[in-house]
């Protein structure tokens, strides 16, 4: 795959996440639910949310574990990262299950299975034969209730955390996204990346007693969510559920994320890169949290399509007529709390750095003045709709679309909240929300070029 190609696949993955794989469910007109399959959700007393998606796969099964603690939930100094390292200790197994033979049964099973970790969530997914679901819930209530590790495996799991992220340091992308967030928040923990600072993840070794702390905190049931989707029976699910989860215990932590306040004033980093690359740009506005009853974020999905997909004019004049750009992208994740707005692109051209960055600058300023066409609007929702329709094809992707909303709202149904929202959006919304974050105070730059001689990648 071509560097471009990668770059531009890991800023679709990072900005927008699971927003692209959330979108979906045509909502037709007249306020019909969007998301097309049933939903079955059940409540164990002790917590844990059971959630079934009867979904037309016959004989497989998509089993989701959805604990809502990501990188926002590490408030203390010094303990950033440890969400995803504790992704990374979940495989470690128990006293009745070690690895070796979790990985076997999965393996014997013909089950896929991964996890993955973000600002606000860790997801557990396995992909499996609907015959095997209550094996399958017997390893995964073993592992979330009885998970153990040794101080050793500790240390040599922190180990693979720091080649994680040494691995990753090559890639310029990495330290833009780690610049824009330690500059552009003070005191949200959205501060540090998912992987966390890196003096903390050197300093994971030593942290061997805070990761029972972190297990005991976020691995209870109240915070956590099981959902299957494929070919499932909400009842038998639901009774399993009682039958291995029943057991799990309640806890009592609730961390307390401090909030940023206002950027009072624009923000600029220059990054000395030390490898020869072309310059990056990457600028940050302060946006709104998620919401599946406001109208901000939704108004800037729009913008994402309006300004920076591939029919955009900006990207006709910057990538396709003039090719001063090579990548060019913008939009606004999904976060619990709020977040930014990110544009990144890579300028062909280190002379033409500042060109390219008041290009970006007054397409923005367009939009503030006058309201987008009601017909180009039109069209823009109904791409994202069908865009959506089309990613629910099979039982995996229909379950991270949802897992997504689980996450971040606790509720599966805000994806039809979400939709409704969309379609009650006017051209004069959508420059009510650009008027209202695309401000320079609350603007973030970041830019990366080469430095001859420079040691170590920022410096």
């Amino acid at each position: 795959m071509p560097d471009v190609l990668k770059l531009a696949v890991a800023l679709t993955a990072v900005i927008l996440g699971a927003r692209l794989t959330a979108w979906g469910g045509e909502a037709p007109k007249g306020g019909s639910k969007i998301f097309p399959y049933p939903t079955q959700v059940t409540v164990l007393d002790n917590g844990l949310k059971v959630v079934a998606v009867p979904f037309d796969s016959p004989g497989l099964i998509a089993y989701w574990t959805v604990v809502r603690a990501g990188s926002r939930n590490e408030i203390e100094p010094g303990k950033s990262g440890f969400a995803h390292f504790f992704e990374h200790l979940m495989f470690r197994g128990t006293e009745t299950c070690p690895p070796e033979r979790y990985n076997a049964i999965l393996k014997e099973l013909g089950a896929d299975h991964n996890a993955f970790t973000t600002d606000d969530y860790t997801a557990y997914h396995i992909l499996a034969p609907a015959s095997a679901l209550e094996t399958i819930m017997v390893l995964e209530s073993d592992r979330f209730m009885h998970l153990k590790y040794s101080e050793e495996i500790f240390k040599k799991e922190a180990g693979a955390v720091l080649g994680e992220y040494n691995k990753s340091a090559s890639d310029p992308f990495q330290t833009l996204n780690e610049k824009l967030r330690d500059t552009a928040f003070g005191t949200h923990t959205y501060k540090h990346s998912t992987i966390g600072f890196l003096r903390d993840v050197q300093d994971m070794p030593n942290q061997f007693a805070y990761s029972r702390q972190f297990f005991d905190r976020f691995y209870r049931p109240e915070n956590c969510a099981l959902l299957v989707v494929g070919d499932v029976d909400p009842k038998k699910l639901a009774g399993m559920a009682r039958r291995h989860y029943g057991a799990w215990k309640r806890g009592s932590y609730r961390a307390q994320v401090p909030s940023e306040p206002p950027q009072p004033d624009e923000l600029r980093v220059e990054v000395a890169w030390p490898n020869p690359t072309q310059p990056y740009l990457y600028v940050g506005y302060h946006g709104p949290a998620f919401s599946d009853t406001g109208t901000d974020l939704p108004a800037l999905d729009l913008v994402s399509q309006l300004l920076f997909s591939e029919s955009s004019p900006l990207y006709q004049k910057l990538v396709v007529d003039e090719q001063e750009v090579d990548v060019l992208f913008g939009g606004a994740q999904d976060h619990i709390d709020p977040y930014m707005f990110e544009i990144a692109t890579r300028v062909k051209k280190p002379e033409r750095v500042a060109y390219v960055e008041a290009a970006i600058t007054a397409a923005l300023e367009e939009l503030q003045a006058k309201p987008i066409a009601a017909d180009r609007l039109e069209k823009v929702k109904s791409h994202m709709k069908y865009a959506f329709a089309m990613s629910l094809d099979a039982a995996g992707s229909v379950a991270r679309s949802l897992a997504h909303y689980v996450a971040v709202a606790n509720d599966p149904q805000a994806v039809n909240r979400v939709y409704a929202s969309y379609d009650r959006l006017t051209p004069e919304d959508v420059r009510a929300a650009a008027r209202k974050y695309f401000v320079r105070s609350g603007r973030t730059v970041v830019t990366l070029a080469h430095k001859p001689g420079v040691v170590g990648a920022g410096q």
